[in-house]
């Protein structure tokens, strides 16, 4: 029981609270504009072009937080909150998601090791029910084996996943200084609006490490 509390309960709580930071954090920089009065389309524009990058689409997709890259059709969605937003959380989110498309421009090692996972792991993923309902639950043996390769394989993605997100989060910071799209003051919510979303990924990838441990340990039993 204390192993199952440390391996398993411990990491949901953790990304119970990764995902608590992000979303008051965000809601809390949303809330203040930019100075500059600059749009997160603008942004992730002057981002782009300042790197080179001229074949990428810009848009905007419904929901929260729904912002991320494209990199097989070389397309940068944006949440229309900060598609249309100027606020300090909207830049940089925007900058970071812009970074993404640079660093596959650049062809960032850990960014194209973590594209080429992505059938693998979409295959994983699938499987996670079944490994969930007859490894956890019901102990099934053959499902505990099937189990740990796909935490296996979710595990590697999640770590290859942590340097990309830093990588992206660390050139956003600096790209929206340097342009001046934010002042110094206005950097520190920047930060604090990355940071907060870097928890999310230590989350994720401590939890399918916490449950490919477990079900190792299962297995010997």
């Amino acid at each position: 029981m204390t192993i199952y509390l440390f391996l398993i309960i411990i990491p949901f709580l953790l990304g119970l609270w990764a995902q608590h930071q992000v979303s008051s954090t965000y809601k809390k920089y949303a809330a203040i504009p930019s100075q500059s009065g600059i749009s997160g389309k603008e942004a992730a524009a002057y981002v782009l072009r300042k790197a080179g990058v001229s074949d990428v689409e810009i848009v905007s997709v419904k929901g929260t937080l729904t912002d991320h890259y494209d990199p097989r059709n070389r397309r940068l969605a944006l949440s229309e909150q900060n598609y249309h937003g100027n606020s300090l959380a909207a830049l940089g989110v925007a900058a970071h998601e812009a970074d993404h498309a640079i660093q596959h421009k650049v062809g960032y090692s850990a960014l194209q090791l973590r594209m080429s996972l992505i059938p693998i792991t979409s295959v994983a993923s699938q499987m996670l029910p079944f490994v969930i309902i007859g490894g956890f639950f019901f102990q099934i043996a053959g499902l505990i084996n099937l189990g740990i390769l796909v935490y296996l394989v979710l595990t590697i993605f999640q770590l290859v996943t942590l340097p990309v997100e830093f990588d992206a989060s660390r050139r956003a910071k600096v790209e929206l200084a340097g342009l001046g799209i934010v002042t110094e003051q206005e950097a520190v919510g920047v930060r604090k609006t990355l940071d907060a979303a870097a928890w999310t990924y230590v989350a994720a990838f401590v939890a399918t490490l916490g449950n490919l441990i477990y079900l190792i340990m299962a297995s010997r039993r």
